[in-house]
């Protein structure tokens, strides 16, 4: 059983990396980074079953793509306090030659990250390459991918959606982070998605909710039952409901930190509603 309470706390301990990451460069993407915080601690954590060290092949082990790559500050506390890489490294986010770039990059060859994003839209057709890879290679484990709800304005994704379903990729769990915003607004003002129940499902997929996707607790429950529905001759999708910017107040229900950086106020006041943990680097 999860110990909800030892997440929370990593969950709070990767709100501050979030922050500070962001705040020493002046450039980054908090807002989605803070909203999918639990969904990263909980995946990483407790739900996808991970070998020891990292390799490109990934065969006994399952996989994650990040295709809404600006939120890699998250993505990169996470990997760091999962043990992929040391947790000083956060140090040199964004700062030129170092391996935590902007947006995630495979050439530098940091461990945990399998593919380059930033380029919406793509990362759920790489997960479905690697999850019929795992197929052919008999490979039991699962292929897991994160998709922003701003992102799906993008075509490539419909075309991915509809092959998977055809194909019968059921290795594959995709979540939605549902936060109705992206960077020039609210997704209901610059292309309303409507009901993304009704077009996963019409295009047939299995489909869940995490209505709170900011609790830990609903998190870990929706994943698990996620990967219980898996393998069944459809693709699974969730969908996330969280709040950008969650756990800072003033970020929090608001596009306008999509992308910019807290001042040194704004750093004191958001580290201040989220105490230390298990150690800043």
């Amino acid at each position: 059983m999860a110990d909800i309470q030892k997440l929370e706390a990593l969950v709070t301990q990767v709100r501050r990396d979030i922050l500070r990451q962001v705040h020493k460069v002046n450039s980054g993407h908090p807002g989605g980074s803070l909203g999918c915080a639990e969904f990263f601690v909980a995946l990483y954590q407790e739900i996808m079953d991970r070998k020891e060290g990292f390799d490109m092949n990934g065969l006994g082990e399952d996989l994650f793509f990040l295709s809404n790559g600006h939120i890699s500050p998250v993505f990169y506390s996470v990997l760091a306090r999962s043990g992929y890489f040391p947790v000083e490294e956060l140090n040199t986010f964004r700062l030129l030659n170092s391996r935590l770039q902007g947006h995630p990059t495979t050439h530098e060859g940091l461990p945990g990250i399998r593919m380059a994003s930033g380029s919406l839209g793509q990362g759920l057709s790489v997960a479905l390459g690697a999850a019929e890879a795992k197929k052919l290679n008999g490979c039991g484990h699962k292929v897991y991918a994160l998709m922003g709800d701003g992102e799906l304005q993008e075509g490539q994704n419909w075309e991915a959606i509809m092959y998977a379903a055809a194909n019968k990729i059921d290795n594959v769990i995709a979540t939605v982070d549902l936060n109705g915003q992206q960077i020039d607004g609210s997704t209901d003002d610059v292309l309303a998605l409507g009901s993304m129940r009704a077009k996963f499902e019409a295009f047939g997929w299995t489909v869940l909710d995490i209505e709170k996707g900011n609790d830990m607790a609903s998190v870990v429950k929706g994943l698990q039952e996620a990967k219980s529905l898996s393998g069944q001759g459809k693709p699974v999708c969730v969908l996330m409901h969280t709040i950008m910017g969650n756990g800072v107040d003033f970020m929090m229900h608001t596009h306008a930190w999509h992308g910019k950086a807290p001042n040194d106020e704004q750093l004191a006041t958001g580290l201040a509603q989220n105490a230390e943990t298990l150690g800043d680097y």
